[in-house]
């Protein structure tokens, strides 16, 4: 829609993930080399956590559109499953037809077609996103999938991500035995001030800004304030505030349309969102259930 107006090529704040757009933080630069640790280390265990928007699943893209050609890859985005549809969906993603089989069996067959890329000089790569879904019996699953080895070198390199709560899973005592078998894991946090002047500026670049200036410092500020450094939530902002300036008939974005947006959306500054969801989480704490207005935060 305001694509012509601003003389870009593609819309720079789409909430899709796209590896072309990605923004390389110290943060996200750190996360991907951990997750490319895995092709050369045959033991590459590594998990990503990181909060709704913090653009997890577009590092993950980003990745997997790297990949050497002798990566046999898995990729698990489905997680609510129970252990033996957990084990199935992996065959599927390694070319096997959908079928119906006891636990053992495809035990067996996965280690058995694991062998076989070992054998043929194959790295066999499983990453599974929205990891925070699955259930501790699922998790045992892939601590056992983990410990399959030959000739001492591990078959299967794993990387999973997820929400905070994967963290809360994986350090309950009963899954002391996975945890130890990671190599590497890695919190993505919120960008900076900087960072999120940064970012705007790099998505506006790819989609064909060429240099021009489209959002103000002042604009790119009261991202910061309202979007707390969140990627989808920047994206949100910065894209409705666009649509305010086409509606306008404006080519660059201040201050005002930012207001403006903040105002389309009805979003609060993002330091009291954080307040709002900490009154929210004590009371659901102290009464069982949600009691508070929550936070877009979880919706957008």
């Amino acid at each position: 829609m305001y694509c012509e107006l601003f003389q870009l090529t593609e819309p720079p704040f789409r909430l899709t993930p796209d590896p072309q757009f990605l923004f390389a933080s110290k943060q996200h630069s750190r996360a991907k080399a951990y997750m490319e640790s895995t092709i050369w280390l045959s033991d590459g265990f590594v998990v990503i956590t990181g909060d709704i928007g913090s653009g997890k699943t577009t590092l993950i893209e980003s990745f997997l559109a790297e990949l050497p050609e002798d990566i046999v890859l898995a990729h698990i985005s489905q997680t609510q499953l129970s252990p033996v549809e957990f084990l199935q969906a992996l065959l599927v993603e390694f070319g096997f037809k959908p079928f119906r089989k006891r636990k053992v069996e495809l035990l067996s067959m996965l280690k058995d077609f694991m062998v076989e890329q070992y054998a043929a000089g194959k790295k066999i790569l499983l990453v599974i996103d929205e990891a925070q879904n699955l259930s501790r019996q699922v998790l045992e699953e892939v601590r056992l999938l983990s410990g399959l080895e030959l000739q001492k070198e591990k078959l299967l390199r794993i990387i999973i991500a997820g929400q905070p709560e994967l963290s809360h899973k994986l350090d309950s005592p009963r899954l002391q035995q996975l945890t130890q078998r990671v190599r590497l894991r890695f919190h993505l946090g919120a960008l900076s001030k900087r960072e999120t002047h940064e970012y705007i500026t790099h998505r506006l670049e790819v989609a064909g800004a060429k240099g021009r200036k489209i959002f103000q410092p002042g604009a790119c500020d009261l991202v910061f304030r309202y979007a707390g450094g969140v990627p989808r939530l920047i994206n949100v902002l910065c894209d409705t505030a666009l649509l305010c300036a086409f509606a306008e008939e404006r080519t660059v974005v201040d201050e005002a349309l930012i207001k403006a947006a903040v105002e389309e959306l009805q979003w609060v500054e993002y330091s009291e969102r954080l307040r709002a969801h900490e009154r929210d989480v004590e009371s659901t704490g102290r009464f069982g259930h949600s009691t508070g207005p929550m936070a877009r935060l979880e919706v957008l």
